[in-house]
């Protein structure tokens, strides 16, 4: 089991095999082990020592990346295809492929928390397009997305996750940017801005701009999401000018939830699309397109525990901390950090100090975790 050391604000070990939110700068280890604590460790029945462990970092995260060092050494992985990523330490930016004739492949940047619609969060990054054809395979050719943004992990790696059937890739809040292919395709070219559900059925309705991109240029595109009235607005700028303002995606009544866990520049398959006639145009897309993308700043919400303490009250142990609204919290139990018990019901977080005690502590030592998880 992977161990990350404590914040000093924690109180704390952080000491877990699932942490939540992404740690950017090493913390120093640190055990508090005051005379009250040993005390009160007497009277309770040689309750010989508590530790305490804690599953998420104790500052919120802002990910940055500029690739001016190798982003693999960076927290950076691959999903998929290695080659359609490559890092150009010369240009100091990661040279991208998307190929839709490819395999799923991902460039992915874990986030160490899921966010869902409950939360704030916003990414920024450039994209810079070398060259882009929509629609290069004969039996497909239509549009199809190049994309940048949030997505599931765990469900995006599945070989059922194919983004071109419009029902078969669930839980993603992405930009996109679809190609006038050209022939039979009527519909120009887009740039949107897209959420989708759990279900993968229900789609933000808005965040659709009718514009295309062009190679050369150095497009800033940035995606914030704001919970409080479920939009995400999307604006571009081109070569440091305005190019697209405030377009507005917004969850509708019938959107359930998203939850996503990393960033990613993202080639989808085209596997899985309809090819049939409809009235002349055949709806199912292709795409190759060569590019680039730099400068990276992905905001993320505070985390679910903060200022971390464990101490003895009234003779029971407790975990202290500040929580979130929408998360669940468990105080856990081990002694032998192998095999963990829950020692507290799973408590709503309210957005302030919450207090998870265990009623039954064991004779002998013991350690201690809380468990933050979505409801």
């Amino acid at each position: 089991m992977p161990s990350f050391p404590a914040s000093p604000e924690s109180g704390g070990f952080l000491f877990s095999d699932f942490a939540l939110v992404s740690q950017l700068k090493p913390f120093r280890d640190f055990r508090s082990r005051n005379s009250n604590e040993r005390s009160a460790m007497k009277r309770i029945r040689s309750l010989a020592f508590a530790g305490l462990f804690v599953l998420s970092a104790a500052h919120a995260a802002t990910i940055t990346e500029n690739f001016i060092n190798n982003p693999l050494q960076n927290g950076w992985q691959v999903f998929g295809d290695t080659n359609l990523f490559q890092w150009n330490s010369v240009n100091q930016n990661l040279a991208v492929t998307w190929d839709s004739s490819q395999t799923n492949s991902y460039f992915y940047h874990p986030l160490g928390t899921i966010l869902t619609r409950a939360d704030n969060f916003s990414v920024a990054f450039d994209l810079r397009l070398n060259d882009f054809v929509a629609g290069i395979d004969p039996q497909l050719p239509s549009t199809f997305p190049l994309s940048v943004g949030f997505l599931n992990l765990a469900e995006a790696s599945q070989p059922g996750f194919l983004r071109g059937t419009g029902y078969s890739a669930q839980d993603l809040a992405e930009f996109s940017f679809f190609p006038d292919p050209g022939g039979a395709w009527i519909y120009g070219p887009s740039l949107t801005a897209v959420m989708i559900d759990s279900t993968g059925f229900n789609y933000s309705s808005g965040g659709y701009d009718p514009d295309s991109l062009t190679t050369n240029d150095i497009y800033r595109v940035n995606l914030t999401y704001t919970a409080s009235n479920s939009n995400m607005v999307m604006t571009l700028t081109r070569n440091n000018e305005m190019f697209v303002s405030n377009c507005v995606a917004h969850l509708g009544t019938n959107f359930t939830d998203f939850s996503v866990d990393a960033i990613s520049i993202s080639s989808y398959s085209q596997a899985g699309q309809d090819t049939n006639n409809y009235g002349g145009v055949i709806f199912a897309g292709s795409i190759l397109a060569h590019g680039a993308v730099d400068n990276f700043v992905i905001t993320l919400p505070p985390p679910p525990v903060k200022n971390l303490t464990g101490a003895f009250s009234n003779r029971l142990w407790q975990g202290q901390f500040i929580s979130r609204s929408n998360w669940l919290y468990t105080l856990e139990r081990t002694t032998n950090c192998v095999s963990w018990t829950d020692v507290s019901t799973s408590t709503s977080g309210t957005g302030t100090n919450l207090f998870l005690p265990d009623t039954n502590a064991p004779a002998d030592k013991a350690f201690y975790r809380v468990r933050a998880e979505r409801p």
